[in-house]
């Protein structure tokens, strides 16, 4: 009896032993189960936002003189719902304004009744109007997903730049960027046969197809002789545009070409001419000055007129890139060692304020111009010039040793 009481008494221990044990929550990770549960992966045919899985799509191209009634109706629609399209606001969807050659989807059911259900039509490369014909008409917006591309180009130059670029099979849009890019440090109306380019840019995707080209990333551009780097970096989160030792492409103008002065006339395309009496244009802002007080340039460049002309008296005009160029009239004198072909430093003394030709006073008839058109100088926005701030350069010159390994592995093929 003993014993048995004793058989028992172990029984009961083991039990609570176990029960302690027993944790009915264990561990997913100590769960062979979950390791062996797989999620079948989900193949969903879609566009636009829209499963197409029941449906049928058909893709066209808007024709010439075409309406999008027309397009409905060639699909069924009812006169009523065609009618409805009015009723839709012009910022949502100008449905009198659909564009020849743009793409257009009509998606229908996949039966016999081919019953539209959407039509969607491209406005964009990258956006997309949805008409919900189902029940009532309804309008949504939508975009389609840009992937960029990291593209490699190189070309020589024989005629043009833009010429490079066509027969290299490259955007000649490129042109004027890189244009845009080395507006002060080349002169692209002075490139010459035997230049040549590299280039890392973005290439903009939609669905395989181009649309358009992004930032450069990272240029070469052999020019004379001289290799010109420019490498795009943010800093402070603004990105410019930097060469290989981390100076900014961009040049200063001075805010005005006198130290001392004042204004006494301004940009204006119809201004009482003070001597003729005559209203006309008068494309440059008057800097009233004492007689022979210094003009100095206002940017790097060369000197492309100097002479006598009836009403601007002794002129001087430089050319500063091959966008910008700047004019002085009225000048009493010309500095020293300025002659036409001369090249001249951003602040040079190049003439000095007198009266010559129609002027009732000493002053300086300062001129700015773009692509050859007169501006107003007063609102021309001086870039800034400041360099890769020493905070960067560490991350800069890491950059700039990358690019260049990608710019060196860039093969260019002189022309047969």
């Amino acid at each position: 009896m003993r014993k048995r009481l004793i058989e028992v008494f172990i029984l009961i221990i083991i039990a609570v032993v176990a029960l302690a044990l027993y944790d009915p929550y264990p561990p997913e990770k100590e769960d062979y189960r979950i390791a062996e549960v797989t999620v079948p992966s989900l193949d969903i045919n879609m566009e636009y936002g829209i499963v197409l899985d029941s449906l049928l799509i058909f893709k066209n191209k808007v024709k010439r003189n075409e309406f999008l009634a027309e397009i409905l109706m060639d699909y069924n629609v009812d006169y009523s719902k065609i009618n409805q399209l009015d009723q839709i606001p012009e910022e949502e969807f100008n449905v009198r304004r659909i564009k020849e050659g743009n793409a257009y989807s009509v998606i229908y059911t996949n039966d016999s009744l081919k019953e539209l259900c959407y039509f969607v039509y491209e406005d964009s490369p990258t956006s997309y109007i949805v008409l919900d014909l189902r029940d009532s008409i309804h309008v949504h917006k939508g975009k389609k997903e840009v992937q960029s591309v990291l593209t490699r180009s190189s070309g020589y130059v024989e005629t043009s730049l833009w010429n490079a670029m066509v027969a290299n099979n490259t955007d000649p849009n490129l042109a004027n960027e890189l244009s845009e890019i080395y507006a002060w440090v080349i002169d692209f109306f002075g490139i010459q046969k035997g230049d040549y380019y590299k280039l890392l840019y973005e290439k903009l995707m939609v669905e395989d197809e181009y649309i358009g080209y992004g930032k450069v990333i990272a240029a070469l551009f052999h020019h004379n002789g001289y290799d010109f780097y420019a490498f795009y970096f943010l800093q402070d989160s603004v990105g410019d545009y930097f060469d290989e030792q981390g100076q900014s492409l961009r040049r200063t103008f001075l805010k005005a070409p006198l130290r001392f002065r004042r204004i006494s006339s301004r940009f204006s395309y119809r201004r009482l001419h003070p001597i003729l009496k005559i209203y006309r244009p008068h494309t440059g802002v008057d800097y009233a000055a004492d007689y022979g007080t210094p003009v100095h340039s206002v940017g790097d460049g060369i000197v492309t007129k100097k002479g006598w002309t009836s009403q601007g008296g002794r002129r001087i005009q430089i050319k500063h890139n091959g966008t910008y160029s700047t004019a002085y009239l009225h000048l009493s004198a010309y500095g020293k060692d300025i002659y036409i072909g001369a090249r001249v430093k951003q602040g040079d003394v190049i003439g000095y304020v007198g009266q010559s030709g129609l002027a009732t006073g000493p002053h300086l008839d300062f001129r700015f111009y773009k692509n050859g058109q007169p501006v107003d100088p007063l609102k021309v926005k001086s870039p800034p010039t400041k360099p890769i701030d020493s905070a960067y350069q560490a991350a800069f010159h890491k950059y700039v040793d990358k690019m260049m390994v990608e710019l060196n592995d860039i093969e260019v093929r002189k022309p047969v």
